[in-house]
């Protein structure tokens, strides 16, 4: 059985606050992002996550779903710092048809991402990034973030470099 710990599944305080932002799709020019106002259930995480690889000997320990897209696919924390807070946890998205990828190296690059106009599904499928700043989201980033306003190419060029291996790893998972 799958246990599910409450002192890691409360969404930290600036998640919380995104979840409260209606993202606008704007038929397909802008951001198809949808956040949860709870992180999923383990149990809902390892369900997924052994549909989607395949493989239903893993546990969905290391991710804490946020957010999904408008065809299923989820963002989540990757949980690979041991013991290391959440918001210092890499932000990844995994797409319904099997996209996948680093978005920002922790919480706080994950907000300029958002604040840019981007989200994580945007992040991950396309090469370029065009910003498109959001005056809420900035203002909720200028509040909760930890990091330096950067680029969302920066962003996430740093986060990929930190974890090259990411889709390759993901691969190793799929039967």
């Amino acid at each position: 059985m799958i246990e599910t710990t409450e002192g890691d599944r409360a969404l930290p305080p600036a998640l919380a606050e995104v979840a409260g932002v209606e993202f606008d799709y704007d038929d397909g020019e802008g951001v198809d992002f949808e956040p949860y106002d709870a992180f999923d259930s383990a149990e809902e995480t390892t369900d997924w996550l052994r549909h989607w690889t395949g493989n239903h000997e893993l546990d969905g320990d290391a991710y804490r779903v946020f957010g999904q897209d408008g065809t299923g696919g989820l963002a989540a924390l990757w949980c690979v710092r041991p013991g290391r807070p959440l918001v210092e946890q890499p932000v990844v998205f995994l797409g319904s048809e099997g996209e996948r990828g680093v978005v920002a190296a922790n919480l706080s690059d994950f907000l300029w991402v958002l604040a840019d106009g981007l989200g994580p599904m945007e992040v991950v499928e396309h090469e370029e990034y065009e910003a498109r700043p959001d005056p809420a989201l900035t203002e909720l980033a200028e509040r909760h973030a930890t990091t330096p306003r950067r680029t969302t190419r920066d962003i996430v060029t740093a986060a990929r470099s930190e974890f090259p291996t990411f889709s390759e790893d993901i691969d190793a998972l799929c039967r």
